[in-house]
């Protein structure tokens, strides 16, 4: 289920485990998801880490990514390894039947013994309810259906959060002329996107294999290190560590605070007609809202089959074997700092090798 990056690796793998299955992509081509993201977007991750299984990207891309190449890449990797995809087949529901698995699709019903869950997170962005949002008579977007900046200039704009995708509209905006505020409720981490010339990705794969104690002077290191060259945090640090959440990769952000473009305010108090106040008792007056307020596991489908853990994710063992259904697997559901896209790889080769044991051994 999910026809992205997760969904095209644990195809991939099945195939080479000679595990007849099927594809279900919602939008009619694939990677749907990524063919609509804005058109900036570039992989923060190193290209060496980035790919799918079997696959590596052309030494002539770049070390980070762009959209357009990223998606092109994905469509050259269905056609090589001839995966089968049905497009414009969104699932609705999976229920469990007579110790098999009934897919309801927009396209039909289907029958399986086993569901692999590749949806990722970006197809269910988290939409909050703002207090006094009726009041509120501007736009209001989330930050998925943001696409370019030209829209946007010469506007107010708020941008509630700074995820990294927060980080990256909000500064587009304001280099194309948007008056752009920031609503920062609880911090964030600011790492660089490179380290000695390395992708910051690379350097956390290997400080991740330390003890604790060892990576958090790495991370306290690098923060001493930022902070000689380029002078105090201009946002407030959170209470947690970039180990335990994905920290905002790279400075663009903070240089538009910097540079003025970019002003900061507290968490969003309430929204008024003409725009918002904040938890430290400032207000502001805004034409746009752009909701930077993240994603969460796109699980609907399987309605109270599973239970969620911490994050939003459905709970698993083994990375990717679910806990409350036989036969169910998640790829896509594993998110750290040595990248989504990395995971993605590690987790169709194991989810794969898993399901051919299983189906071999019946």
């Amino acid at each position: 289920m999910g026809g992205g990056p997760a969904g095209l690796a644990a195809s991939q793998q099945l195939r080479q485990h000679r595990v007849p299955h099927r594809v279900l992509e919602r939008g009619d081509t694939v990677g749907y998801t990524w063919a609509n993201l804005y058109d900036s977007l570039t992989l923060h991750t190193g290209k060496h880490m980035s790919s799918l299984p079997d696959m590596a990207f052309p030494r002539s891309a770049p070390l980070f990514v762009p959209r357009r190449e990223f998606l092109d890449y994905l469509r050259r990797y269905a056609e090589s390894f001839e995966l089968p995809i049905d497009t414009e087949s969104t699932v609705e529901r999976i229920a469990r039947t007579d110790g098999s698995w009934t897919v309801s699709t927009s396209r039909g019903v289907l029958a399986t013994n086993v569901v692999v869950v590749a949806t990722g997170i970006v197809a269910n962005p988290k939409i909050p309810r703002l207090p006094g949002q009726e009041r509120f008579a501007g736009r209001i977007a989330h930050s998925v259906a943001y696409r370019r900046p030209d829209g946007y200039t010469g506007r107010r704009v708020l941008v509630v959060g700074v995820g990294n995708s927060g980080a990256e509209i909000g500064s587009e905006i304001a280099r194309a002329g948007g008056k752009v505020t920031v609503a920062v409720r609880s911090g964030a981490n600011v790492v660089p996107l490179t380290l000695a010339g390395l992708p910051i990705q690379y350097v956390s794969f290997w400080v991740r294999k330390l003890p604790r104690r060892v990576q958090e002077g790495a991370v306290a290191l690098v923060r001493l290190l930022t902070e000689l060259r380029r002078g105090k945090p201009v946002l407030p640090r959170p209470a947690y560590s970039p180990l335990d959440e994905i920290p905002v990769i790279g400075f663009h952000l903070v240089d538009a605070i910097a540079q003025g473009l970019i002003d900061v305010r507290g968490g969003v108090a309430e929204l008024t007609a003409d725009g918002a106040r904040f938890t430290d008792g400032t207000a502001g007056r805004f034409d746009d809202i752009i909701l930077a307020t993240g994603f969460a596991a796109a699980l609907d489908p399987l309605g109270g089959l599973v239970q969620l853990d911490a994050k939003g994710f459905a709970r698993r063992r083994d990375r990717v074997v679910s806990v409350d259904q036989p036969r169910l697997y998640f790829v896509g559901h594993n998110y750290d700092a040595t990248g989504g896209l990395y995971n993605i790889s590690r987790d169709a080769r194991l989810a794969a090798r898993l399901i051919a044991g299983d189906l071999k051994a019946r």
